[in-house]
């Protein structure tokens, strides 16, 4: 059996993986949209350092809620309400912004909506991608919908920034909210869910406090690989996440290649493009099938290539080597998503892959200290380097764990 594009067979996982494209598109159109108006009017760091807290912070305090939310109603419905929220939020920027109106409480309150309705998506639609799928083609529906995930990031500035030119900032949201409908009209009818499943195991008791989202996040130590992969995004997330790429204008100017605006777009560009390049080898040649310590091994790669980029002076080099990276985390963060739901019992699903939304998104938004502060401090090429260390240390030491087992035998 040939597994390359084996997911896109499945006449359900290609609508899924189009309207997740198109939202995710949308969700970036904002941003360009809403973070430029936000420094038009307000001029504003700070509200710029909350617009990121606002979009994180959610999926650190609600992703396992959430997840265990999904196991009990329909994630279909949940995600429809996180279209709604997004619809929504996209519509009341557009009138604030038509009727001259829009206070700085009235953003910040938009920007804390739009984290929530991220949450009530994300989770969800992990859970839901099982039941489209199945286990058989789970990594190439994982790999492929994350790299449907990048494709609506890339794409997310380039329409933004057209529509905001063609229409202005606030009819340019009007359409955005349209960029959402066709994803939450198909889950309308969409026929997975609790309700198509074969086997209806009894869902694990609701999760109501802090004390119950704790006990959650202990019990994935009874799952080894879940523990492991979930340690390993949450570490990846909390150290690197995607701070450095708020801090390439500054690399782009000491690189010193040319004009600092075109460099600095081709730097983002090229770990986008290593993302892609990714989804679109493995799932052609079929390659690296879900295995904890190949997963681990990349994720070490992927810190060697983000440090020496850190440190080379070369812009080329530095293309090259962000190209590798940007391969490097979409193989690596599919993978280990891969491999928690594989190894997540059906019965806790949900939560355990809020555990891992907890950590692989929410632990986001502590990186922004460990390259962005501590940048402040020593430079943001020696703070993505000691940040890459330090991952590579974490990764360093899962891989001598996963050995142990084996060594026991």
């Amino acid at each position: 059996m040939s597994y390359s594009f084996v997911a896109l067979r499945h006449a359900g996982f290609r609508p899924f993986l189009a309207g997740g494209v198109l939202a995710m598109m949308a969700d970036n159109v904002e941003h360009v949209i809403t973070y430029w108006v936000i420094f038009q009017h307000f001029k504003s760091p700070a509200l710029g350092g909350f617009a990121v807290i606002a979009h994180w912070l959610p999926f650190l305090l609600f992703s396992v809620p959430v997840g265990a939310l999904a196991e009990r109603v329909d994630p279909r419905r949940l995600i429809q309400t996180g279209m709604l929220l997004f619809i929504a939020v996209s519509l009341l920027w557009g009138v604030l912004i038509l009727t001259q109106s829009l206070q700085l409480w009235h953003a910040a309150a938009l920007l804390i909506v739009h984290g929530i309705a991220g949450v009530l998506w994300t989770t969800p639609a992990q859970l839901l991608l099982h039941d489209i799928v199945g286990r058989d083609r789970l990594q190439s529906a994982v790999r492929l919908n994350a790299t449907g995930r990048y494709l609506g990031m890339f794409l997310g500035p380039a329409v933004g920034s057209g529509l905001l030119l063609a229409l202005g900032p606030s009819y340019a949201l009007f359409c955005n909210a349209l960029i959402y409908l066709p994803f939450t009209l198909w889950l309308w009818r969409a026929p997975y869910g609790p309700r198509f499943r074969g086997e209806q195991p009894a869902p694990a008791p609701a999760v109501r406090s802090i004390r119950d989202i704790l006990g959650v996040v202990g019990d994935i130590k009874h799952y080894p690989v879940v523990a492991s992969m979930t340690m390993l995004a949450g570490g990846a997330a909390f150290f690197i996440g995607n701070a450095y790429q708020a801090q390439m204008p500054g690399f782009a100017t000491d690189l010193g290649h040319g004009d600092p605006g075109i460099s600095y777009s081709m730097l983002l560009a090229a770990d986008a493009a290593g993302a892609l390049i990714a989804g679109i080898a493995l799932e052609t040649f079929g390659l690296l099938r879900p295995n904890p310590r190949t997963a681990l091994v990349l994720a070490l790669l992927w810190g060697v290539a983000l440090g020496s980029f850190a440190l080379v002076p070369i812009y080329p080099l530095a293309l090259l080597l962000l190209l590798a990276a940007g391969f490097l985390e979409l193989s690596f963060n599919s993978m280990s998503q891969t491999l928690v739901q594989l190894h997540a019992p059906a019965e806790k699903r949900g939560r355990i892959l809020g555990v891992f939304s907890m950590a692989s998104l929410g632990s986001r938004m502590f990186s922004g200290f460990s390259v962005g502060i501590l940048g402040q401090m020593v430079g943001i090429h020696w703070s993505l380097a000691v940040s890459a260390g330090l991952i590579l240390m974490l990764t360093a030491l899962l891989l001598h764990r996963s050995h142990r087992p084996v060594q026991a035998r």
